[in-house]
């Protein structure tokens, strides 16, 4: 099986596409937090519980992301994109059909174990790029991944108030399906030899890559940290927003994701920040409005308007870290990108997970006060790893720094002089 050479040219408008799909799949382990007051009257959960339907979510996702998403550097893409999509389709339907609080959890798990198809092909867009692109084109994907999680919130809490919340993951299963079929004729077959190593010697590399540059270790506490803030926003204010004395329904706590718009916007220019060698000033800019985020979102419960200004403030600092922080270990080892990017996500989903479970837990003993300390705490612990940090080598984007020979990470060596990979159009 080979993958896409210099010969082989992205259909135009493949970029917009993996947007989409992107948004598609990476909105379905946001659906839960506008239907969590819904999900725990319908299965008899607690308050605490609640947090264990977004946990295992993400948990799934961690899980998949280790095992799962560094098959793309061994495996035609085309292929496992399109059989994830297709799990992830089925795994929807389970949840869309649960009776119990056990299968409901179970499927939760499985769907985010599939949806972290989103960073294969996250990858695989990294991948098409010319190098010189290459942020650009992250960015680009990235912002359908923000569009996904912002409207995700939005199309949750609207579908459940007009059909019930089972209809959110049934329209979801179709969608997954339409996406394989769509990918299936857009993403290029395999040309060129797979790399010559077992699955176990695969995920070994992965460790390998942790172990043997400091620069990804870096940019992967970043996401623990920033992803912890992160959920401890969005897995608790809905527990706020639908008590008294907001009250409000799972359609108008929905829409609140709409001002993650900012996000998306971020996405973009940090991925041409980044290619003009900004990484490191476009990191520090970013966790400082995330840290100063949590000042409005405290008076929450006093101001719908704090509320939106928190929101917006802090869904613009995730994504500009974020997109920082994907196109610069990609560029790390281009020919490893699956294996750099999931288990950079590995820490994405550790940090989210932790912020759910966490901040669910502490409101239910000590209120939104304490819940905003908490994320205030994540965000300044980020910014303060960044301030330390100051060799510059976040700046070194163009050149890969690992020393670890290619034959232990399964991979030819990366050659300067090498031909421009295929361009990923507009």
């Amino acid at each position: 099986m080979r993958q896409a050479s210099t010969a082989t040219r992205s259909p135009r408008g493949a970029t917009a596409l993996f947007a989409v799909v992107c948004g598609i799949a990476v909105a379905n382990v946001y659906f839960a937090q506008p239907l969590l007051v819904t999900l725990g009257k319908e299965f008899a959960l607690s308050p605490a519980a609640l947090g264990a339907v977004v946990t295992l979510t993400q948990v799934g996702y961690g899980l998949g992301l280790f095992f799962v998403v560094p098959l793309g550097d061994l495996l035609d893409r085309r292929r496992l994109i399109t059989a994830q999509l297709l799990l992830l389709a089925a795994a929807l339907f389970l949840a869309a059909t649960a009776t119990t609080a056990t299968v409901l959890l179970a499927a939760m798990a499985s769907v985010g174990l599939f949806a972290v198809v989103t960073q294969s092909l996250v990858a695989c867009a990294a991948s098409l790029a010319e190098p010189a692109r290459r942020g650009r084109v992250v960015g680009a994907v990235t912002s359908g991944v923000v569009t996904g999680i912002l409207l995700a919130r939005t199309v949750s809490g609207l579908l459940a108030d007009l059909a019930g919340w089972r209809s959110v993951y049934f329209v979801s299963a179709v969608l997954a399906c339409a996406a394989a079929l769509a990918l299936r004729r857009v993403i290029p077959p395999r040309d060129t030899p797979a790399p010559a190593l077992g699955y176990g010697r695969l995920l070994a590399s992965t460790v390998r890559l942790f172990t043997g540059e400091r620069l990804l270790r870096r940019r992967a506490l970043f996401a623990l940290l920033v992803f912890a803030a992160f959920s401890t926003l969005w897995s608790c204010v809905a527990l706020v927003l639908s008590e008294r004395p907001m009250s409000l329904s799972p359609t108008a706590i929905g829409a609140f994701g709409l001002l993650g718009a900012a996000g998306a916007l971020a996405a973009n220019a940090a991925g041409r920040l980044n290619d003009r060698g900004h990484a490191r000033r476009t990191t520090g800019a970013g966790l400082a409005v995330l840290t100063l985020s949590w000042l409005p979102l405290a008076f929450t419960t006093h101001s719908l308007w704090a509320l939106a200004a928190g929101v917006i403030l802090l869904d613009l600092a995730v994504q500009a870290v974020h997109v920082t922080n994907q196109s610069v270990i990609h560029a790390l080892r281009p020919d490893a990108g699956s294996r750099l990017i999931g288990g950079y996500m590995v820490f994405y989903s550790i940090g989210s997970a932790a912020g759910a479970i966490a901040s669910t837990a502490l409101y239910a003993v000590a209120g939104w006060g304490a819940v905003c300390v908490l994320g205030a705490a994540f965000s300044a612990l980020a910014l303060a790893v960044w301030a330390f940090a100051k060799d510059g080598t976040d700046e070194r984007t163009s050149e890969p720094s690992i020393r670890l020979a290619p034959e232990v990470l399964g991979g030819r060596p990366h050659r300067a002089d090498a031909p421009a990979v295929p361009n990923l159009g507009p």
